[in-house]
């Protein structure tokens, strides 16, 4: 009986709380709070509204705050070229959704099939990658604002002043590029080397799984922005070509981390301090020069002498690191190596839409447009989304056609920011969705209760409009809570009905959130195994495919696709965490399967850290395993990952004949095997 309360309470919460999949969403997350950002923001929404008051045209002001406000959510990234993808890219569909809206605003059926129809190519258009995504929802967005509030004459003055306002951002956010230019990229390199610092100093205690994702985390944001860049210079003496090899230079680094996590002690202190001195080095593009422990070049290192296979591994990449980060005769040969052939992760960005630009040989533009097209003409999933989201769409446009509501727009825009699963779990979405409205609505009625209209706007407008970036940082609940009242005080300067809208909006809100969750949630039920169970199964099996690798000839070509194969495990293996953290948020039976599968990630982590420990130990001198012990281990690998594609527990492996000495090479990957099918098989007892 004990046993079984403790499952409910595990499950509901206990009687007086709520369940976990229910509030996990609405706890605000640690995450620093991108001040850049927030002054951009408060400065791109409250100057038009002031030069709009001093012209005399309020409302002239107000779209223009509007086309900014849609800046300022794209406003997402740290390197520059990114940002004008970032933001004038969106802007673009955004003018286009605008201009759509206001031609047939008033039209009421017509209004409805061509925001339908503009849906379905939202939610297509929204698969294709990061960008296209915001673009999507921008071309929605605008043209959902433009249906619903009266737009000036003549037609094209509204997407004119969206426009201008989105570039505003944009412009306020390269403003500093020609003093910065390369400083992104290198603070990304940096924080893999302090990442790396903090894995090394985490080896041998509890903290290590939780550090390797950060540095999981901090090579793909490093490789994204550096190899983006690298796609558009050419030349094997560039600064960039630089940083690039001191980014892959901290791969040996990182593989070296396993092996010194397995011996279960702490690595010398100098070890992690020289990795930070490295870091600095990197963050202020110093070559040749070094302060602290690492004394301007490699030889000069002031480092304790190994004593263990794992140790001289360390020690080792540690050097080799050092020498092309201080060492400029080094670093130009890395630069030229890096230069001739990709780095071993570059192939396995899961962000990019064409694998050419990753490697630095851009295909035109018209060869990637049409790659991406024919992608998603014949993408099911595409196609799934576009549906969904043009179904929700409609209906809220019908609901509102049939029935009067004022502000009618409200419901689609709820539908639009909710029914985004790129973005996160649509019931997770719809909770917060309501949750953050409710907060914004009590700002906005005291803002739109106790302030006449006019000069007071603009700076309640800074302060509002600043929230955005900082809230959007902690949350989605928190991100809707800031962007509410600032969304109600522009549309109140357009149609000056003031307080009487503050609970209409709350209801609106639900309404919407009822048609993604009906329509768009539990309409269109997606199983376990197709979301996440495939997902997984497939992470499993290409680890057996590492296995096989790793213990490979010892050549050149060899290391370079074991750290190829590496890198897409761990990139795939974040995707399935995030997907996993969806899940999580969600009712049973789905946030109850991904709880009881949960522990087999970490399961699998592990087993790629032994695998990457074993090959580090047979490069310093240790004895390779035979061959039918490796096909052994990843035969094992492959039944586990048929076993979670079925959803049903490992199957148990016979005696086998193989010598397994307990100090083996190959002992620790075993038992974390072993420990591995046993989590399986648990979690498919129990789900």
């Amino acid at each position: 009986m004990a046993e079984q309360q403790d499952r409910k309470d595990r499950a509901g919460g206990g009687r007086l709380t709520p369940p976990e999949w229910l509030t996990q969403g609405l706890r605000p997350q640690r995450a620093p709070v991108p001040w850049a950002a927030v002054v951009r923001a408060g400065i791109a929404m409250a100057a038009p509204l002031a030069v709009g008051f001093a012209a005399d045209r309020p409302t002239y002001g107000a779209l223009v705050s509007m086309g900014a406000l849609s800046g300022v959510i794209g406003d997402t990234a740290d390197a520059y070229r990114m940002r004008i993808f970032n933001i004038a890219v969106p802007q673009l569909f955004g003018a286009i959704g605008v201009t759509l809206g206001t031609l047939v605003y008033g039209h009421g059926w017509l209004a409805v099939g061509v925001l339908t129809f503009v849906a379905l190519v939202s939610g297509m258009i929204s698969t294709i990658g990061a960008v296209a995504s915001v673009s999507g929802l921008l071309l929605l967005l605008q043209a959902v604002v433009g249906a619903g509030l009266p737009m000036p004459d003549p037609w094209w003055t509204a997407p004119l002043l969206f426009t201008v306002g989105g570039l505003f951002v944009l412009l306020l956010s390269l403003v500093a590029w020609p003093l910065r230019a390369g400083v992104p990229e290198r603070d990304a390199v940096a924080d893999t080397y302090r990442a790396a610092a903090d894995l090394l100093e985490a080896a041998g205690t509890d903290a290590y799984d939780e550090k390797r994702q950060a540095v999981t985390q901090a090579l793909n944001t490093a490789y994204d922005l550096v190899l983006a860049r690298r796609a558009r210079e050419h030349g094997r003496t560039s600064p960039l070509v630089r940083l690039l090899a001191q980014l892959n230079v901290v791969i040996p680094l990182v593989e070296s981390a396993p092996a010194a996590h397995l011996r279960q002690r702490p690595l010398p202190r100098e070890i992690p301090a020289v990795v930070r001195d490295l870091a600095d080095a990197v963050a202020h593009g110093r070559t040749g020069t070094g302060t602290g422990t690492a004394t301007g070049t490699a030889a000069g290192l002031d480092l304790p002498e190994p004593t263990s296979p794992s140790g001289r591994a360390v020690d080792h990449a540690l050097r080799h690191a050092a020498a092309v980060v201080l060492d400029p005769d080094a670093a130009a040969n890395a630069a030229a190596d890096a230069d001739v052939s990709p780095p071993a992760s570059a192939s396995v960005s899961a962000s990019a839409a064409d694998i050419d630009d990753r490697l630095g040989r851009p295909a035109a533009l018209g060869v990637r447009a049409r790659r991406a097209t024919r992608a998603v003409l014949v993408s099911h999933a595409s196609w799934r989304y576009g549906l969904r989201l043009a179904l929700c769409i409609g209906l809220a446009q019908s609901l509102v056609s049939l029935i009067s509501v004022p502000r009618s727009y409200w419901v689609a825009l709820t539908v639009v920011f909710v029914l985004k699963p790129d973005f996160g779990s649509v019931f997770s979405r719809a909770v917060q969705r309501a949750f953050g409205t409710a907060l914004g609505l009590v700002v906005a009625a005291a803002v739109l209760a106790e302030l006449e209209r006019g000069w007071w706007d603009v700076p309640v407008m800074m302060v509002l409009a600043a929230l955005i970036p900082a809230f959007t940082a902690k949350g989605y609940a928190f991100q809707t809570a800031a962007i509410t009242p600032v969304i109600l005080l522009l549309s109140d300067l357009l149609n000056h009905e003031g307080f009487g809208l503050v609970l209409p909006r709350l209801y609106d809100s639900l309404i919407g959130c009822g048609i993604a969750l009906v329509a768009g949630y539990l309409l269109w039920p997606e199983s376990w195994s197709t979301r996440v169970g495939d997902r997984l199964a497939d992470t499993v099996a290409d680890t057996a495919g590492y296995v096989e690798c790793a213990f490979g000839p010892p050549d050149p070509q060899g290391e370079r696709r074991r750290q190829r194969l590496r890198r897409r495990l761990y990139r795939d293996l974040s995707v399935v965490r995030s997907e996993f953290q969806r899940a999580l948020t969600e009712p049973p039976p789905t946030g109850a399967r991904a709880a009881a599968w949960w522990p087999l990630v970490v399961a699998t982590e592990r087993i790629v850290d032994a695998t990457t420990a074993a090959r580090v130990r047979i490069n310093h001198g240790a004895e390779p395993p035979a061959e039918a012990e490796v096909a052994a281990v990843a035969g094992e690998l492959r039944e586990l990952a048929e076993a979670v594609r079925a959803s049903a527990p490992a199957p148990p492996r016979p005696p086998t004949a193989l010598p397994d000495p307990p100090e083996g090479v190959l002992a620790p990957l075993r038992q974390e095997v072993a420990a591995a099918r046993a989590v399986a098989s648990s979690a498919a007892v129990r789900v």
